[in-house]
């Protein structure tokens, strides 16, 4: 008997699986973006390629038909053949080698290559695939509607967007991967986590504003407009909660010298916003009212401190130093094991650094040694939380400037 023609038919279904799953890997697998820029170049089978993927329950469906239809094929055909070769062991002997044959080359090999090469296996399957597609159309209508069917019994959760914590894994999964390095991921990170960001997590506190009364003399203001080297200042009545307006400096100084207008004239009105405030909306907010600078306010209405539209783009691209800036480190390393931490760090900061899970309602660090202590702290205050040993280092009248953290290692544990 002549086998060759069922050997063949058995190697063009198991050539035909190896297709079906490489085209559904790299069609799960592909980035719609390079085949958008591919077709916008004019590259027809990415533009076909692109439709598809956008309509991927009929690919799938297509795909799957396809798949079982071959995969039943060469099970057959290789049923027939063995046990017409070897008689009652056949259908055992089919078994072993139709299924070791289709896991080698109609599943694991095609789906790895097609993993490395989505876009370009999408492209060169797409017309064959396009063409299945049209035939199979009344099977996949019948499909569709089953579908609809199970939808309808089962009710799955229509909830698919992707939460924050699973784009930042996204995230370092790609960074991972090589295909961002750590600055691009820094960026990306920033911006994900930008939107829940508040006017209180960033601002700057009323401790550490820098104000004119609206009485200053214009020498007053000109000294302070030179010690802190400000380009504005904030003018308040009576006291700083009572805030009246914003001095630039470009308006302060007209042709080299001091202006001869009336503070009230040349101040701009100050914009005001709550606490809570969303920084991507504070953001729109600022443009819109053409400032740089607004005051924040608690829920008593007293001020809380100021945000500017330089704090706002550093949490999306880091810090902004000019060559006014006093450059200092958050964390100063000391020794092997000590660091010297500035307590203006957010808390959330700390605790990356120090693989750590402190919570407090506080946002900085400082107000968490406060609250830890539950009083207002010494110079000297020391304690011991998780593996830190905390050491207040400085204080600025009752605030905490800096701490001295030390990692204790096993060995310093027991020696403490």
């Amino acid at each position: 008997m002549d086998y060759l023609p069922s050997i063949m038919a058995m190697l063009l279904c198991v050539a035909l699986s190896g297709y079906f799953s490489a085209t559904e890997t790299a069609f799960s697998s592909v980035n719609k973006t390079r085949l958008k820029m591919l077709s916008d170049n004019g590259n027809k089978k990415a533009t076909l390629a692109l439709q598809l993927a956008e309509n991927y329950d009929k690919l799938i469906s297509t795909i799957l038909i396809g798949n079982n239809i071959v995969n039943i094929a060469v099970a057959s055909i290789g049923t027939l053949l063995f046990v017409d070769m070897l008689g009652d062991i056949g259908a055992t002997v089919s078994t072993a080698v139709v299924t070791i044959a289709v896991l080698i080359f109609g599943e694991i090999t095609p789906k790895s290559i097609a993993k490395e090469n989505a876009e370009a296996f999408s492209i060169f399957s797409a017309p064959f695939i396009s063409t299945l597609i049209f035939l199979f159309t009344p099977l996949n209508f019948l499909f569709t509607q089953w579908k609809k069917v199970v939808f309808k019994l089962f009710k799955p959760s229509s909830d698919n967007k992707m939460s924050q914590e699973e784009l930042l894994l996204l995230v370092e999964e790609v960074q991972q991967d090589g295909s961002i390095d750590e600055s691009e991921g820094e960026l990306l990170k920033n911006a994900i986590e930008f939107r829940d960001l508040t006017a209180e997590e960033i601002l700057t506190h009323r401790t550490d504003l820098e104000a004119v009364r609206i009485d200053c003399s214009k020498e007053e203001i000109a000294q302070v407009f030179t010690q802190t080297r400000f380009s504005r200042l904030l003018v308040y009545r009576e006291n700083i909660d009572n805030i009246v307006g914003v001095i630039h400096q470009k308006d302060f100084y007209i042709n080299g010298g001091v202006t001869d207008k009336k503070i009230e004239e040349i101040m701009t009105p100050p914009v005001f916003i709550h606490q809570y405030e969303k920084i991507r909306d504070l953001l729109d907010f600022l443009r819109a009212n053409k400032t740089h600078i607004a005051i924040v306010v608690d829920e008593y209405g007293g001020t809380l401190g100021i945000v500017t539209m330089e704090d706002i783009l550093e949490e999306l691209v880091g810090e902004i130093w000019d060559e006014h800036d006093e450059v200092t480190e958050t964390f100063e390393k000391l020794d092997e094991n000590t660091y010297r931490v500035d307590c203006m760090v957010n808390l959330e900061e700390f605790n990356d650094f120090f693989n750590v899970d402190f919570e407090s309602d506080s946002i900085s660090l400082g107000g968490w040694v406060m609250e830890y202590l539950m009083r207002v702290p010494v110079k000297g205050d020391k304690f011991t939380v998780d593996n830190l040993e905390i050491l207040v280092s400085a204080l600025d009248a009752h605030r905490v400037s800096y701490v001295t953290v030390k990692q204790l290692t096993p060995e310093l544990e027991a020696a403490e």
